[in-house]
């Protein structure tokens, strides 16, 4: 069973849940803004795909540029990082599938056919 997080009006979203459905992958709902998830959740999910909270970040987000991100990151320590997305939902790369051994961000189809099956 995978956790998907996900923003219900995000069409990348839509398109990432009705692969799942299609492919009979079982996962829980959780709405990113509703419980938008915690700062060691994320670090975990970091460290568990080897890569900077930085690439958490929902880069074509309008609070990202609204908050000038951009240059602000590279300045930020990975605590800070986590903080600040875990504050906001919106600034996080969406969706999110969680599994015990998988930690996807973006609906990258191929990507999560490889991941998955």
């Amino acid at each position: 069973m995978y956790l998907f997080i996900e923003y219900p009006k995000c069409t990348t979203c839509k398109k990432a849940k009705a692969w799942l459905t299609a492919n009979n992958i079982e996962f829980t709902d959780r709405y990113i803004v509703e419980e938008t998830p915690k700062a060691e959740e994320l670090k975990a999910w970091a460290q568990r795909r080897g890569e900077s909270l930085r690439k958490f970040f929902n880069t074509s987000g309008m609070k990202y540029r609204e908050l000038g991100l951009k240059d602000k990151l590279g300045d930020m320590s990975e605590d800070e990082m986590a903080e600040l997305l875990a504050g906001d939902g919106m600034l996080i790369k969406r969706p999110l599938l969680i599994g015990e051994e998988v930690v996807l961000k973006g609906f990258k189809e191929m990507e999560w056919t490889e991941r998955l099956k």
